[in-house]
């Protein structure tokens, strides 16, 4: 089975439950101190998945996140701590709204609505998940990522890069804390791109403009999880994909969907 392949180069030493670990400065205020050596691009889904660790700290225990919707409004760098600012929007009966405001140097980077609630019993339905080959045989460790190792299908994909179909997991034992099960799926779900198919000698998809997480059943992110991103559209310079992600029995845990600036190639 062929290697899962990413155009984006980055340091392979840490661990990401020390990443999610945030000290809290003040209240409602926590900072993100786990930093690189060098000035990388900071990952989008790093931060995103920060930013949601700091909102459920905030909520009680029970509720756990359904929703979120982020916005990338300025460049991060790795190489510098985060700030991570909650705001409470609401404690209902059966929601929590929380607003998250990633800083570096005192400007907003990055911008976060999340929707915690209570698991209650219902009816459940949803379109199954595409069959897909097993997670076996060669494996390649996800850069950009702490803890993570990836898998591809035998899908043929147009842009190596950027996989639309693969299995992914976490390699560290992430315990029974469903929130930092979730932080892990938040993690990985902006690390390819769904509009990479369209990628050209002259455009090619670019940094990410906003991110959405639904999550739909409980994430166990130390088992395989399958991630199948479709493109949608790519119009007035920007590109937008969706994407589902599943268990190995088919279970439909999240989805996904991302809009990225698609831009004229950058030639040397």
């Amino acid at each position: 089975m062929p290697e899962v392949q990413f155009s984006h180069a980055a340091p392979m030493d840490g661990s990401f439950t020390e990443m999610m670990s945030l000290e809290e400065i003040d209240t409602n205020i926590y900072r993100a101190g786990y930093v690189f050596e060098e000035p990388y691009a900071l990952y989008g889904g790093q931060v995103a998945a920060q930013s949601l660790m700091a909102a459920g700290l905030t909520v009680e225990a029970a509720r756990k996140p359904h929703s979120l919707h982020g916005y990338f409004l300025r460049p991060g760098n790795a190489a510098k701590p985060t700030v991570l600012q909650v705001f409470r929007d609401r404690d209902g009966r059966s929601f929590s709204a929380r607003r998250v405001v990633a800083l570096q140097e005192g400007k907003v980077i990055f911008s976060m609505s999340a929707s915690f609630a209570h698991p209650v019993e219902s009816p459940e339905y949803g379109d199954p998940l595409p069959v897909a080959e097993a997670p076996m045989g060669t494996h390649s460790t996800l850069p950009r990522m702490f803890g993570f190792e990836a898998r591809t299908t035998e899908q043929v994909y147009a842009a190596k890069d950027y996989p639309l179909r693969f299995w992914a997991r976490c390699t560290e034992d992430l315990g029974e804390s469903q929130l930092l099960h979730q932080c892990a799926l938040t993690y990985l779900s902006d690390i390819s791109s769904g509009v990479g198919a369209y990628n050209t000698d002259d455009f090619t998809s670019d940094a990410s403009l906003d991110h959405a997480v639904w999550f739909h059943r409980n994430v166990d992110m130390n088992g395989w999880v399958l991630m199948d991103l479709h493109p949608e559209a790519v119009t007035h310079g920007r590109g937008l994909y969706r994407g589902r992600l599943g268990a190995e029995d088919g279970a439909h845990l999240a989805t996904i969907a991302q809009e990225t600036l698609f831009r004229p190639t950058k030639k040397d």
